[in-house]
């Protein structure tokens, strides 16, 4: 039996109270409880990626569906890091709500799982290139989280994080596009296309590089920093899923049906 999204509401039931009981603990200051709280409810979702990959004897990153569960965890990953390290009492709150939408969706919309894989994915450049990428947009979801509050609360505090997670989703996002230009040079013979999810991988990847410039050059521009930051996240939810709606998806090579 092939273990997928008809248990998954389980496993995203616990995972969320979990979540939401780390989130009501740090907003009540009790940190050490908080971040127990908040390491069980990742430590449930890991589980239900391992009995997943177990289960396909392939790593669960094919579907768009495997994708947004993958960036549930690694949010609750960067929210609790980042609460580690910065100890605001609201972030574990805000990557909750994010991790949890994408559970919903994934409760709401399951897919079919089996256990092939196509020849493009057959790659040892798979694996590190997903997660790799995957973890970036955790990593930069949680700096345009954090991103609001600072134009809505006109608190600075923050801003410290909002450089440090923004830094790391960027390093993180070049390398994803590295990794990615040398899996297609194996698989398809070039390493750059110019199809629509590469065209948007770009400019999402030009847009925050402007925001850390704007940083750098501009200190004192706190409120268009941070709106770059959040323009930056809008463009990567075109780059990761909006360019499967666009006309050109069919023929692009990121479409990874039954029939690549």
């Amino acid at each position: 039996m092939i273990v997928g999204w008809n248990i998954f509401p389980w496993f995203a039931a616990a995972t969320a109270v979990s979540a939401v009981v780390a989130s009501l603990l740090a907003l009540r200051n009790r940190r050490m409880e908080a971040l127990v709280a908040a390491s069980l409810a990742v430590a449930v979702l890991v589980t239900f990626v391992a009995l997943m990959w177990v289960s396909l004897e392939r790593p669960p990153m094919r579907t768009m569906g495997e994708t947004r569960l993958w960036y549930s965890l690694f949010l609750l990953v960067a929210g609790v890091a980042t609460y580690a390290r910065w100890r605001f009492r609201w972030v574990l709150s805000f990557s909750t709500l994010l991790a949890t939408v994408f559970m919903v969706l994934n409760v709401l919309r399951p897919e079919l799982h089996d256990k092939s894989l196509m020849p493009a994915l057959q790659s040892a450049w798979f694996v590190p290139h997903v997660s790799i990428y995957i973890f970036s947009y955790a990593l930069l979801g949680v700096a345009a989280l954090t991103a609001v509050y600072v134009l809505v609360k006109r608190d600075v505090k923050p801003l410290p994080a909002v450089e440090n997670l923004l830094g790391g989703g960027v390093a993180l996002f070049t390398v994803g596009m590295l990794t990615g230009a040398l899996w297609a040079k194996q698989a398809w013979g070039e390493y750059w296309s110019w199809d629509a999810k590469e065209a948007w991988a770009a400019a999402t990847w030009f847009i925050y590089l402007g925001a850390i410039h704007l940083r750098l050059m501009r200190p004192r521009a706190v409120r268009a920093f941070c709106a770059m930051v959040i323009v930056g996240f809008l463009a990567l939810q075109m780059c990761w899923y909006g360019v499967n709606y666009l006309p050109s998806a069919a023929k692009s090579v990121h479409s990874y049906n039954r029939n690549n």
